[in-house]
């Protein structure tokens, strides 16, 4: 049976909060994800908390139900609680009518099949939540198999990310590596390594890309390292016409995944 908790002082509620912080959620092997569309896109993708809030004046929703439903039918718990409680837990002064606690689910590139998608998404030392959570929105969009998450890069499981990829989180596998290990694996198998630059005269619309093409996104302000640059096996850029001399990474990523697709499509 669903539990009733609206005391601050709670251990669970205190524990729970605690995964807003890296450290805790690496600790715990758990991260938080919050409001009712991202986490009946969790269930339709399979993945069921093991620990699911909701407020009280929410508990007769079909979808809070059936979330409910799912959680308790799983050996996990359903907490009926208030506003505050859940603003407590998710940081936002108005919060979303659920929350939910997740096993962190990423996975190596040991587990990637790479001929599984012709698209693959690739960034490194990206460092914006909002830029990894829309990045990771394309990738769903536009069915790629995956992102894989090169060095130093911001945290796909917090709280920030989750809420910016608008559940693409729990379709999309996310691996994380080191630039060395990504670049051994890469070369044992197909795999074209297309990097995004400012540095290059070939146009992004020029190539022909052949499946699976990695695109490989550098970081926010820095762009990509010469080293990589140098490993990558064509480097493009899309043409700015204006007075800004550069996309935005999650923006410029998109676009780059948008003429991979039409050209695969076509």
């Amino acid at each position: 049976m669903p539990r009733e908790i609206t005391a601050f002082s709670n251990p669970l509620i205190k524990r729970v909060r605690n995964l807003r912080d890296k450290k805790h959620r690496r600790e715990e092997g758990l991260f938080l994800a919050e409001g009712l569309r991202i986490l009946t896109e969790a269930h339709e993708a399979g993945r069921v908390p093991e620990y699911l809030f909701y407020s009280k004046d929410m508990a007769g929703h079909p979808l809070v139900r059936s979330l409910v439903d799912a959680t308790e039918g799983a050996g996990g718990w359903a907490v009926e609680t208030n506003a505050d409680i859940l603003s407590k837990l998710s940081g936002k002064d108005n919060p979303g009518a659920v929350v939910g606690v997740y096993p962190d689910f990423a996975v190596t590139l040991a587990d990637l099949d790479r001929t599984k998608a012709g698209i693959w998404l690739v960034a490194e030392r990206l460092r914006d939540p909002g830029n990894l959570g829309t990045i990771l929105r394309t990738a769903d969009a536009v069915g790629a198999g995956g992102l894989i998450l090169i060095d130093d890069c911001v945290d796909p499981f917090s709280v920030e990310a989750v809420r910016a990829s608008m559940g693409a989180l729990f379709t999309v596998p996310v691996a994380r590596s080191s630039w060395g290990d990504f670049l051994v694996w890469l070369r044992k198998g197909p795999g074209q390594l297309v990097g995004l630059s400012l540095d290059t005269e070939h146009d992004y619309r020029a190539p022909l890309y052949e499946a699976p093409t990695f695109l490989l996104t550098g970081n926010e302000a820095q762009g990509m390292p010469g080293f990589m640059a140098e490993a990558c096996d064509l480097l493009v850029k899309i043409p700015m016409l204006g007075k800004a001399d550069s996309l935005n990474a999650a923006i410029a990523t998109a676009v780059m995944a948008y003429e991979v697709l039409g050209q695969q499509r076509s």
